[in-house]
């Protein structure tokens, strides 16, 4: 072909040139197909949505649909982005060949584009393979904590999970780990994607897997990392006696992903039987067949069956993993026969709670607490800092994710400090260091020892939360989102609150509600600041703004990093002794109704609501 020119096909050289681009270089045949029809068809217009664009680095790395084309997940995408991740990295670490790679992968797939994160994941080994890179590439599917563990226990630079989390059936994704264990922050991920964008052509062996079959290079980590990982489980182990004679039953869904085996195994490796799983959620399927949407932060309605298997069962608790099993969700059967499913808040303010307890039980009483720290993202609840102001030990907020989380864990580390727990309220939840990223499955566990202790002293998980209400504080937080699908949309809605009436002025009032500050991390605004600048860090690619409201509630609107939300939450606190909690529920009900009417304006702009 060289470099000849081809006749037009679309009118249009900028698409001609990526339809040719792509034509030449992508060896998925369903893939290159779906191309081809498109051309045949005279689809220029999805052919540009689809090859005139590329994923942007999000959430510590790339999530799209599956799919032909530059914008979506698939063979030549992911090789292209292992291109760019060796150039990146082999800049970064000169002893690059000798430490290696980690790769892991989840359960998903597509037949249409012949996608799966498992040929995903070994054609990333595949690149790094050909360029002599050492790669500790997972012989099976793995929960997305083991990859950064492996990072750490290994010593190697870097590492890549293939998945998509609880993302729809339809995505995928591409997440990346820094050599410290945590997701990669600013300016890793722009520097990787100007390497993605300079690397855009295969280089030879790119495509040979035959490599992850002969090469010397390529190890199998699963057998000695499974076994580490269940090993430094134990240090998170408070009351094995307690756990082998529990009468305690757990109902456990791994959501057709890959947490039935390893939530087994952390269970044996904690002392308990092994929980009930879910039987039609208990092996992967790419189809999520039993569930509308794969994400147990939905609550009770994708909960169903495992909340029906526990009534059956006679168990009380029912632990959920997300696909990936980096998250969980927890119900618990109340005295009146209802379930109580509880928000990612709320089991924060117990696990953390609990790693508070279980620490001073083991620790002297003239230990130096405030070398004791835990951690939240600043649109979490602020729990933990009411507890932490109560007993002494040290709370920090971070920006939203756990890459922000993790890399602070890090440094805290560093510092010879210790951390107990860090979380963020979508059901994300770190207990110990072992791992820098939410974890699910540690979590799983450390949630049946606290219920199993808490069953000694007659108590549920949920009086055991308002113990610590009316301990600590009481906390009344509420999210949700709207979906929008529309870009430019999003970006209006907070252009506008910050020219509210007038340019470059943040609202003063939202309906009756009188604002007292407004942060805005996006633009690192913060009007509580003498210099009216952000403590936290700045984050121009997403959007973000906090208000704090003259009544005490902190409202926060922002977009998610991989899917097309807006995302808003609120919490109202009172004191310990606050007798009326239901006029606190009724006080954030109206503020919510408020924040949503005006700031949002839903059916102006097309939004359409969810409830969490």
């Amino acid at each position: 072909m060289g470099d000849r020119p081809r006749p037009a096909r679309t009118g249009d050289p900028h698409l001609d040139a990526a339809v040719d681009q792509w034509l030449r270089w992508d060896k998925n045949p369903k893939t290159k197909e779906q191309i081809e029809n498109l051309l045949r068809n005279g689809m220029n217009k999805e052919l540009r949505d689809r090859l005139c664009c590329r994923m942007t680095f999000g959430t510590a790395g790339l999530r799209s649909a599956m799919g032909a084309g530059f914008c979506y997940i698939n063979d030549l995408t992911v090789i292209q982005s292992t291109q760019g991740m060796y150039k990146y990295l082999e800049r970064c670490f000169s002893d690059f060949k000798q430490r290696g790679f980690v790769v892991g992968y989840d359960t998903r797939g597509q037949v249409t584009s012949r996608c799966s994160s498992q040929s995903l994941a070994k054609l990333t080994a595949t690149v790094l393979l050909a360029k002599g890179v050492p790669v500790y590439l997972f012989s099976r599917y793995v929960p997305t904590p083991f990859v950064p563990y492996a990072v750490q226990e290994l010593k190697a630079v870097a590492g890549v999970m293939i998945t998509a989390s609880h993302n729809r059936k339809e995505d995928n994704g591409y997440k990346v780990y820094w050599e410290n264990g945590a997701q990669i922050t600013s300016p890793h991920d722009k520097e990787i994607l100007k390497c993605i964008e300079e690397s855009v052509e295969p280089w030879n062996d790119s495509w040979n897997e035959n490599l992850v079959d002969t090469s010397p290079l390529k190890r199998d980590p699963l057998q000695d990392i499974c076994t580490s990982y269940m090993e430094d489980l134990k240090k998170i182990c408070f009351h094995r006696d307690l756990n082998t004679k529990t009468s305690l039953k757990f109902v456990h869904t791994s959501f057709h992903g890959v947490g039935h085996d390893y939530v087994q195994l952390a269970f044996k490796a904690f002392g308990f039987n092994p929980p009930i799983p879910v039987p039609e959620q208990k092996d992967p399927d790419p189809d999520f067949s039993t569930v509308k949407c794969p994400n147990p932060e939905e609550g009770e309605s994708v909960l169903e069956l495992s909340l029906r298997l526990a009534e059956k069962e006679e168990a009380r608790v029912v632990l959920a993993t997300d696909p990936d099993a980096d998250r969980l969700a927890v119900a618990e059967l109340q005295g009146n026969g209802r379930w109580k499913v509880f928000t990612g808040n709320e089991l924060a303010a117990l696990l953390g709670w609990w790693m508070f307890v279980c620490w001073k039980e083991n620790h002297p009483q003239n230990a130096d607490v405030r070398n004791v720290y835990m951690l939240a993202t600043t649109v979490s609840s602020k729990i933990l800092k009411a507890i932490a102001l109560k007993e002494g030990f040290q709370f920090e907020e971070t920006l939203p994710g756990f890459k922000w989380i993790g890399s602070r864990i890090k440094e805290l580390l560093g510092l010879g400090k210790e951390v107990l727990f860090a979380f963020e309220e979508s059901i994300g939840f770190l207990c110990g260091t072992s791992v820098l990223d939410k974890d699910g499955v540690s979590a799983a566990v450390v949630v049946a020892e606290m219920a199993s202790y808490l069953d000694t002293k007659n108590l549920t998980l949920a009086q055991q939360l308002v113990n610590i209400y009316e301990t600590y504080g009481h906390h009344i937080s509420k999210t949700s989102y709207f979906l929008c699908h529309d870009p430019p949309t999003i970006k209006s809605i907070f252009e506008k609150l910050r020219n509210f009436g007038s340019p470059k002025e943040y609202p003063e009032f939202c309906g009756p509600f009188g604002i007292l500050h407004v942060r805005d991390v996006t633009t690192g605004y913060d009007s509580s600041q003498l210099n009216k600048k952000s403590v936290l860090p700045v984050s121009k690619s997403s959007q973000m703004i906090t208000f704090t409201f003259q009544n005490g509630c902190v409202a926060t609107l922002r977009t998610s990093g991989t899917e097309p939300k807006i995302k808003y939450y609120a919490e109202m606190c009172a004191s310990p002794d606050w007798s009326d909690t239901a006029s606190l529920e009724r006080e954030l009900k109206k503020l919510i109704e408020a924040l949503i009417e005006n700031f949002l304006e839903p059916s102006k702009n097309g939004l359409i609501w969810r409830s969490v």
